[in-house]
């Protein structure tokens, strides 16, 4: 995961900017100014590649929230960085700090930066905004109005969160952490903007005014890591009701219970149905192309080398992964392909692929359509009695 590796691979998935990430680590900033190139204030270029960069970071306050930070440009990130400083002892060593603040704080030195802010995948059980609070007021108190955004993480969408009243003044970002260069982790989350100039100053106006952001994509979130309540040692799932009166250990082998986003949103939710603002774009829900190529030839590892080589053959032919999701039609990559790629991808587009939902820390799993399970059965059953 370094700026050419990114660079390279977030042209297959058609992604135009892509977050920096640990841009206050002092060594990870030299990588940049070294490897890429200026080309607008906040905005760096990759000069292979083409791949914009936007200057962003996470922190982790002293409740162990973290927040989402995207800078307008390297002297507000020195900037920020230096008042960090004091209450960090892990500045240089970790990309994502922690440091003994609060969000109010952490907050408050953003505006002076004239930074961007909003909380980190915003639901998980781990190191979230409503983790360890009720509302975004309890955590940012007077400078929630600096507050800009809202990440939604993968175990949650649009339609989950506007169940919630008081996130309807917030952009939503549906972004994710990439962790490894592979096909079915960078860009598997992404948002869409209109920008009559690309570069981060439109982004910023973009989130900030909550205009121009025209879809969100991601993940459907029962296949979050943290969609279900469940067990984070053996994934037990369980209700809400079993898991409080187990205390929170799980019965089977004595792990702990993480509550699920569903649950948790649940707890918070003032409607019923999402209620939506005028702003807010359609959420798209997506699968990353490796897994529904792996599910269409029953391989359990969509890193498998037959797997990738496919993926780069279909999104080099058109164009990048989203468009082979969701824009070319079916004939066109069955005659390129397989039919039985072809069919899955068709089934995708056509809500019919099945989910074992995720939890406890378990990444849910896609599973061929029933119906096509229950036609394979006739089949074969209509074959065997063929032979009597």
């Amino acid at each position: 995961m370094v700026f050419d590796t990114i660079a390279e691979q977030a042209i297959y998935k058609g992604l135009d900017f892509v977050g920096t990430g640990d841009i206050l680590h002092p060594k990870w900033m030299e990588m940049l100014k070294k490897g890429l190139e200026k080309v607008d204030e906040g905005t760096y270029q990759h000069s292979e590649h083409g791949t914009k960069f936007v200057l962003t970071t996470e922190v982790e306050d002293e409740q162990k929230v973290h927040h989402l930070l995207i800078f307008p440009s390297i002297q507000k990130v020195e900037e920020f960085r230096e008042k960090l400083e004091p209450y960090s002892s892990d500045m240089y060593i970790d990309g994502r700090p922690k440091v003994d603040l609060t969000g109010v704080e952490i907050a408050e030195f953003a505006a002076d930066s004239d930074s961007l802010i909003g909380p980190s995948h915003a639901f998980t059980p781990w190191t979230s905004i409503f983790k360890e609070f009720e509302s975004l007021e309890e955590c940012y108190e007077d400078q929630l109005k600096n507050v800009d955004f809202l990440e939604l993480g993968l175990s949650a969408d649009t339609f989950l969160a506007d169940r919630i009243g008081e996130l309807g003044k917030l952009s939503f970002l549906s972004n994710s952490d990439a962790h490894s260069p592979w096909p079915n982790k960078l860009g598997r989350e992404f948002n869409r903007f209109e920008l009559s100039e690309p570069n981060a100053s439109e982004l910023f106006e973009s989130i900030k005014k909550r205009k121009n952001i025209t879809l969100n994509v991601g993940l459907d979130p029962e296949l979050g890591k943290y969609h279900l309540t469940a067990c984070s040692r053996c994934y037990k799932r369980f209700s809400l009701k079993e898991a409080e009166k187990s205390g929170w250990k799980c019965n089977k082998c004595g792990g702990t219970i993480k509550k699920g986003v569903y649950n948790r949103i649940g707890e918070l939710s003032e409607f019923e149905k999402p209620q939506s603002p005028d702003f807010r774009p359609y959420y798209l829900h997506t699968v990353p192309l490796t897994e529904i190529i792996a599910l269409a030839w029953n391989f359990s590892n969509p890193r498998s080398s037959q797997v990738q080589k496919t993926w780069r053959s279909l999104v080099e032919e058109f164009d990048n992964e989203i468009t082979v999701l969701v824009d070319t039609p079916i004939d066109e990559i069955e005659n390129f392909t397989d039919s039985e790629i072809a069919f899955m991808i068709q089934a995708f587009r056509n809500k019919e692929l099945d989910i074992v939902p995720g939890g406890g820390g378990k990444y849910g799993e896609l599973e061929r359509p029933a119906k096509v399970i229950n036609a394979q059965k006739k089949e074969t059953q209509k074959k065997l009695s063929e032979f009597g």
